[in-house]
């Protein structure tokens, strides 16, 4: 596939059902896409990944970002928690400024994602396996078994799981209606981790109807070492 602009049907096609792309179900592979509905360039990476947002062996996660905001038209999933995740994202890449679309996957490589075929051999190479800690959501809480060389933060994620059409006023976007999928609508950092069992409850939600994930990563813009579903 050599467009980023093929129609979703395609794409779901190309990158859905591909072989899988993470060890499993339980071991799925994170995706982090930072994307503005004011940025031009974000519909084809913003396609990729919601392509990918069904697969059990991806956890595909949406995160709207500011910095769009003041040049014609103002996201209205964005949240500056989200951008400074980014920045988190930069300076651990050794990068000197943030840009949208950016895909990052398990924390350990990013790339723009406006080119499905290079987002898939990314995403391939970038498999965590079958190592690391045990994680679980079971009964209001995140539980943790395990051993890791260096504190790790846990931490819970809410999104919607809709494909929700927002059609776009003004900016570089203005006059389109952009499909979004797995939104994060809510970030939160349950606690740290430095190996052994552990218990987080999970604070209650602010919204309805969203999905719950978690996922453990080794301090500010490093390496997932592991993810569930709620």
């Amino acid at each position: 596939m050599k467009s980023p602009l093929l129609p979703l049907t395609l794409l779901v096609a190309a990158l859905g059902t591909a072989p899988a792309i993470a060890a499993d179900a339980r071991h799925p592979t994170v995706i982090e896409l930072y994307q503005s509905q004011g940025c031009s360039s974000c519909p084809p990476a913003n396609a990729n990944v919601n392509a990918l947002a069904a697969r059990p062996d991806v956890l595909a996660l949406s995160f709207a970002v500011t910095y769009w905001d003041g040049l014609g038209w103002k996201d209205v999933f964005a949240r500056p928690q989200f951008t400074q995740r980014q920045w988190d994202y930069a300076k651990a890449f050794g990068n000197s400024q943030v840009w949208t679309p950016q895909v990052i996957i398990n924390g350990r490589a990013n790339i723009t994602g406006t080119r499905a075929d290079p987002l898939g051999a990314l995403i391939a190479r970038n498999d965590r396996g079958t190592a690391g800690p045990a994680v679980a959501i079971a009964d209001g809480n995140v539980t943790l078994s395990g051993t890791t060389a260096r504190a790790a933060d846990v931490w819970l994620v809410r999104y919607d799981p809709r494909v929700i059409d927002v059609p776009v006023k003004a900016g570089e976007n203005g006059g389109r209606t952009l499909p979004h999928r797995n939104i994060v609508r809510e970030l939160v950092r349950l606690g740290s981790w430095k190996g052994g069992a552990a218990r987080y409850a999970i604070p209650a939600a602010r919204l309805p109807g969203l999905a719950t994930a978690a996922f453990v990563q080794t301090g500010s813009g490093g390496p997932i070492v592991a993810a569930v579903r709620g």
